[in-house]
């Protein structure tokens, strides 16, 4: 039985998505993470687009073990050399490197003939072998390009060494059966196809990425490419979770063995929707706050006398564990740490106490510590010392005729020293922000605000998520914090934002 290669897109074409850039401690934990989950390949970046992410694709090169670290060129030999440079610490690297083929790209993006198009590609493939064996070929529009041109130019790159060809829907236009149509023309018509692994990468304009995947996975493909929660251009990019978990829950329809853990799905979902600040709809397919929750009668009814009526998963599967044990002040290290491995959180010593202490802080304000309380304080961990400005404490006064009015008094500690002062707005949240800027003095703008509940509950955290744009080339960075307090909440959300700014970084 063939193996289905999860070939990861996340901090490429996730990353460009966001309007924004994850810094290198960002990436490497979500590179590690995408290890625990057991894909194949981490694209890591395109080493050419920017020193900031030559840099980053250089250190989780160096830092990721046990997964191929790809990076990303066109079809332009400066960019080869880039990538091969950037990856030259990895263990086990790969040149992802390619050009358009759809008649529109060649014509009006391109200005290339068909035959000139064919030759770039080949003397990109060829100068990418030079560096390393492992190299793969984007088709870019694949899909809108005519299926015997695709097919001479696949078998031409092949020829060249390419060891990977993907045929991407680069825009999303593909029906499922069209997109299976196409790669089985691709197994049947290019006559060396037998030398590479095909791969695919779909996009969701049209909502059917993943669909248009297991069609091509169907069809004969064994290299799926997508991201986490789905994020990427535009509409986004094929949701690996829903691609493993359907095949997962099907394996006999498409005969093909799936090298992931399973039990980490929920867990990286959560990591990559934290560190990018981009939120998992309530009902998003396997891992949605709703995807387990039954709300009907009649379904509560089935689930209870059988589980398999209504949920095709079990929860277990990608690491919702259902679990009885009750965290409250009176737990101890060994409940706590006991708990947090369930959820996918393995820690050294002086970790479990950190979190332990923020763990007892919480429990004291509330009765009953959640998991949703469990994964938000693990979020946290850390946020205040990504940099050398840290959160102190906040004090909000509302007073005058105009209830609307909030004056603010923040304190902060900034390269070691402790500033305070203050500022009114229009509400304490305004008033807040107004503060931090006055103390910190730099030009950012707010780009984007939202605040929400993580667990159940009157006394639930409050989870606020900040995206500041700064600098003259319009850095957007997120900041996330949580508390008790939604004002305080808000207050480390800004902070842990600023902390991410170039000067504040230790």
């Amino acid at each position: 039985m063939r193996k289905l290669f999860i070939f990861d897109t996340t901090l490429r074409d996730g990353e460009q998505s966001l309007g924004l850039t994850l810094n290198v401690k960002e990436k490497l934990e979500i590179g590690r993470q995408l290890v625990r989950l057991g894909v194949d390949v981490i694209e890591a970046g395109f080493p050419a687009s920017s020193p900031g992410d030559m840099d980053s694709v250089k250190t989780i090169a160096r830092e990721v073990k046990g997964v191929i670290i790809c990076g990303l060129s066109r079809a332009v030999e400066k960019d080869i050399d880039c990538c091969a440079q950037a990856l030259r610490e990895a263990d086990q690297p790969r040149i992802h490197t390619g050009i358009a083929v759809s008649p529109i790209h060649m014509e009006r993006k391109l200005k290339l003939t068909p035959d000139q198009v064919v030759q770039t590609a080949v003397s990109a493939v060829k100068h990418a072998k030079k560096y390393m064996e492992d190299v793969e070929f984007y088709a870019e529009d694949a899909f809108r390009s005519e299926p015997a041109f695709l097919a001479r130019v696949l078998e031409q790159v092949i020829n060249a060494g390419a060891t990977v060809v993907n045929i991407p829907d680069t825009v999303g236009y593909a029906t499922p059966w069209e997109y299976g149509e196409l790669i089985a023309y691709v197994m049947n018509h290019v006559s060396n196809i037998h030398k590479a692994v095909v791969s695919i990468h779909c996009h969701n304009d049209l909502g059917m990425a993943t669909a248009n995947s297991l069609a091509g996975i169907k069809a004969g493909a064994s290299q799926v490419e997508g991201t986490i929660n789905g994020i990427g251009e535009r509409a986004g990019n094929t949701s690996l979770e829903e691609v493993i978990m359907s095949v997962y829950t099907q394996r006999e329809r498409y005969e093909i063995e799936l090298g992931v853990n399973t039990q980490e799905i929920s867990a990286t979902s959560r990591l990559v929707s934290r560190i990018t600040g981009v939120p998992v709809p309530f009902h998003k397919a396997i891992v949605g706050a709703n995807a387990f929750m039954h709300a009907s009668g009649i379904h509560q009814d089935g689930v209870l006398k059988e589980t398999s009526t209504y949920e095709i998963i079990n929860p277990e599967v990608i690491g919702i564990p259902r679990n009885t044990i009750i965290l409250s002040a009176r737990s101890g290290h060994h409940a706590l740490k006991h708990r947090l491995e369930e959820l996918g959180y393995f820690l050294e010593t002086d970790q479990l106490e950190e979190i332990y202490q923020k763990f007892l802080r919480l429990a004291d304000q509330k009765k009953e510590v959640f998991d949703e309380d469990l994964h938000a304080l693990m979020g946290s961990t850390g946020a205040d010392q990504n940099g050398q400005i840290s959160f102190k404490k906040v004090s909000v006064n509302t007073s005058g005729d105009a209830a609307s009015t909030s004056t603010a008094t923040i304190t902060l500690e900034i390269l070691g020293e402790t500033q305070t002062d203050a500022a009114c707005g229009i509400g304490p949240v305004d008033a807040v922000f107004k503060a931090i800027d006055r103390v910190v003095k730099k030009p950012v703008h707010l780009e984007d605000y939202t605040l929400k509940s993580v667990s159940r509950g009157s006394e639930a955290l409050g989870d606020a998520t900040v995206k500041l744009r700064y600098g003259e080339k319009d850095t957007v960075v997120v900041g996330r914090g949580i508390s008790t307090d939604i004002i305080e909440a808000s207050a480390r959300a800004y902070v842990n934002a600023l902390s991410k700014i170039k000067e504040f970084q230790g």
